[in-house]
């Protein structure tokens, strides 16, 4: 095998989505082309779809049936189908061959959680924007609406009784989210929803489970990093069950309430332990295959209804994602796939880990992977979000661009999780700059580590790609080239122009049209457009409702007309980023051509 992007992205991937108590997975697999549900058991992988566009899926407990979320062309309209599950089944089914459970084509339906006999769903049909939870019996149909607050919702988690549901939602501050606990029962009338945290709280509030009438939760209310607490239902207070002074904690509790999943976040990497949930104290290390990572923006760990098995997805710079089963009774954690077999023995590149030191005192994390023979030119890869980080997982692009001589920087500028709540905070409303400014100071450290800074270029998505726009436009002097995919081009069209059930969301992070338009307007990288000097290259889903087409086509046609050159692809078939391996395949190798170039 030769490490060329093509071979690299024809790589497939595994992730879990469900496991039932009996030990089978429900997984995605991408061999296809597209993430499609596959089932993994006893050895045996059984393909279960076969859609045009990627699918998620969770099984329905207690029956040998699934539910699948799908859209079309990456529009983010998820329709919500089932599956049943047939021993007999000879080929995967169509979509013409699943059973409507939720089909509204013109709104979202984002599926919550599973219930025997219902499911749990988020949807905006009641106006478009708001997001209303509601819980539907499969078998007749009937829906309950349990929460109808307005905005975005984001975690929902049933009591074991049925009667009540803990709901995350975004709180005020940027990156923070309340907890609003509501009664399911109909006859409780308008006094249904109550807030557990408060609105104006800067604190998250994720992964939320029932034990003994409390809820778990990850947190850093009052902290600086994440961990996991209990929330009392009658006063929200916090109690500490596993915490770290300086790494953040995710938790996830086992449906029987005795047991907690606790990922350590260090450095871009996992490590996993069992943990009790009475008491916090520490139970079992889980080994991973090696250095890694196995939670958000990978699908998150999942626990089977009886809590005996934990499924988690699993990815690392030299696994391109596997699916990894955690039996608690046997005390092991055993891969299901081997997606690395598929490398033939060839080596990838691992990254050495930084702290670049910045302008102001601070320390910017960084990933750096370096070619057995470096051109001497580099690569800045900056991740979306920017509520989101860089870690260490596998990543075609990386890999092929090493192949091809470039030592690649994977920074987790100002903006980013993982470090702490002070720095994901810095980079807020009219922080915007700052992380921009990071940029330069990892540009000014590029001569420590053998690059030549003249033949430097960036390379991001979606939020990254406005990064991209914006290290072009405020410091034109430093890089050589950019690559934008699916990126921002103007803070302000883009709050004009994103989905309206998203506008309100973005704003607590951006900034708000109303109040802060001027600062919008000033860090957009359209305002300074003119300053764009270096060649630009743009990728764009046709059907993105995050980041609308407009943004790019509006860079595209100033930097042209600026004389600069710019190549522009727009995938129809696509929303935010490039979800079919035909696309991919088409595209990323002109954006490498592209850097190949123009860095000499």
């Amino acid at each position: 095998m030769t490490l060329d992007i093509t071979r690299l992205l024809e790589l497939t991937t595994w992730r879990a989505f469900d496991v039932t108590d009996d030990g089978r997975v429900l997984a995605g697999c991408d061999e296809s082309g597209s993430v499609q549900l596959v089932e993994l058991a006893d050895d045996r992988r059984t393909e279960l779809t076969a859609l045009a566009g990627a699918v998620t899926g969770r099984y329905l407990p207690g029956e040998r049936a699934v539910v699948v979320q799908h859209d079309s062309d990456g529009n983010e309209r998820g329709q919500l189908s089932l599956l049943r599950l047939d021993d007999r089944r000879s080929r995967p089914a169509q979509l013409s061959e699943l059973e409507p459970l939720v089909r509204d084509p013109e709104h979202v339906h984002r599926l919550l959680d599973v219930l025997p006999g219902r499911i749990v769903y988020a949807t905006n049909r009641r106006n478009g924007v708001d997001f209303d939870v509601v819980i539907r019996s499969v078998v007749t149909g009937e829906e309950h609406v349990v929460y109808d607050g307005g905005g975005m919702v984001a975690e929902v988690s049933v009591s074991p009784d049925s009667r009540y549901a803990a709901i995350t939602v975004p709180a005020a501050k940027p990156l923070s989210d309340q907890v609003i606990l509501a009664d399911t029962m109909p006859e409780t009338g308008a006094d249904r929803m109550r807030a557990l945290t408060g609105r104006d709280l800067a604190a998250r509030h994720l992964n939320p489970g029932w034990r003994s009438g409390e809820l778990v939760v990850t947190s850093d209310a009052e902290r600086e990093h994440t961990g996991i607490a209990r929330l009392d239902p009658r006063t929200g207070e916090h109690r500490w069950l596993v915490t770290s002074s300086s790494h953040d904690l995710t938790g996830r509790l086992s449906p029987d309430g005795r047991t907690l999943l606790v990922l350590t976040a260090v450095d871009g990497a996992h490590r996993p332990a069992l943990h009790d949930a009475e008491t916090g104290e520490h139970l079992l290390d889980i080994a991973l295959p090696t250095e890694g990572w196995c939670g958000f923006p990978l699908p998150e760990p999942v626990w089977s209804p009886d809590s005996r098995f934990a499924a988690l997805t699993f990815s690392s710079p030299t696994s391109p994602g596997d699916v990894l089963l955690v039996d608690t009774t046997a005390r092991t954690c055993a891969p299901l796939t081997f997606s690395a077999a598929q490398l033939a023995g060839e080596v990838l590149a691992e990254p050495t880990v930084h702290r670049v030191p910045a302008r102001d005192g601070q320390e910017i994390p960084c990933f750096r992977y370096t070619p057995a023979e470096p051109d001497g030119s580099a690569v800045l890869l900056i991740h979306g979000g920017p509520e989101s980080q860089s870690v260490r997982a596998f990543h075609p692009l990386v890999q092929a661009m090493v192949a091809r001589g470039h030592t690649v920087l994977v920074p987790n500028v100002r903006g980013s999780t993982g470090y702490g709540k002070t720095w994901y905070s810095a980079d807020d409303a009219r922080n915007r700059l700052e992380s921009v400014d990071d940029l330069a100071d990892l540009h000014r450290w590029l001569p420590a580590v053998g690059v030549d800074p003249s033949r430097a270029a960036l390379w991001g998505g979606s939020y990254g790609g406005y990064m991209v726009l914006a290290g072009l436009a405020f410091q034109p002097e430093l890089w050589a080239a950019g690559v934008d995919i699916v990126g921002i081009s103007s803070l302000v069209t883009f709050l004009e122009n994103t989905a309206p059930y998203r506008r309100a969301h973005r704003e607590r992070e951006y900034g708000s049209l109303a109040v802060d338009a001027d600062f919008l307007r000033e860090a957009s990288p359209l305002t300074r457009v003119s300053s764009i000097a270096a060649p630009l290259f743009v990728l764009h889903g046709a059907n993105d409702p995050r980041v609308p087409l407009t943004e790019a086509e509006q860079i595209v046609e100033a930097v042209r007309g600026n004389d600069v050159t710019c190549e522009f692809h727009v995938y129809p078939d696509e929303g935010h980023g490039l979800a079919k391996r035909s696309n991919r395949l088409d595209a990323y190798p002109k954006a490498l051509a592209f850097l190949g170039r123009h860095l000499g």
